[in-house]
């Protein structure tokens, strides 16, 4: 089974279009201010606009309310909701509001931590594992940090799943060689700088997927 890539963050026409180019089956876009990868809704039409039909556009979000969801599904033309911190009631409350695919991220940095996963079977359709940031982050993901991914071999997963925190184009083989990930969301690996997207790391990671 081919493994499919998510490239979230993306803020720029020329690095969308590198996502696209290169074969990602998912883009992600953010709405979350104090994220240097955080769009306004302008450019989250301007972006949506350039992403073909068999591309799927996903919104990123931490703890949203409906007014932000609403504005940005209209904007982005979002197909799918990942949601951060958010509690698996209100989750399955935004995916009986929305009608949209949801995403669960599920913070990792201890076996314990995966049982989360299980609270959310019933309220979304995918579970996100993502590293655990350091503690007083402002950020819940795109940090660059990753867990031990060892955790998740043998691990009877709950729903469909991917694979996220601190993969970039030389360690995302062995990511999944190691937990079987069919899926992997990069945002941080493939930058130069804090949400300035590099277009020869986001070739490089999708080459390095296909050959998976």
């Amino acid at each position: 089974m081919p493994v499919s890539a998510k490239i979230c963050g993306l803020s720029t026409p020329e690095s969308l279009d590198a996502a696209i180019r290169g074969g990602a089956s998912h883009v992600g876009f953010v709405f979350f201010p104090p994220s240097p990868r955080s769009l306004s809704r302008e450019r989250a039409a301007q972006l949506a606009a350039r992403v073909p039909g068999h591309v799927t556009r996903v919104g990123v979000f931490v703890d949203p309310d409906d007014a932000l969801l609403e504005a940005s599904i209209g904007a982005g033309q979002l197909q799918a909701l990942q949601l951060h911190n958010t509690d698996p009631t209100r989750a399955a409350a935004i995916r009986a509001r929305t009608g949209l695919e949801i995403w669960a991220a599920v913070a990792v940095k201890t076996r314990a931590d995966l049982a989360a996963a299980a609270t959310f079977t019933a309220a979304v359709d995918r579970i996100l594992y993502d590293a655990k940031t350091p503690p007083g982050a402002t950020l819940p993901g795109g940090m660059g940090v990753r867990f031990d991914w060892g955790l998740l071999q043998g691990f009877r997963h709950p729903l469909p799943w991917a694979l996220s925190g601190g993969l970039d184009p030389y360690n995302v083989a062995e990511a999944v060689a190691i937990t079987g990930a069919p899926m992997v969301d990069v945002s941080s690996g493939v930058e130069s700088a804090p949400g300035i997207k590099d277009l020869t790391k986001i070739a490089a990671f999708l080459d390095t997927v296909k050959a998976q």
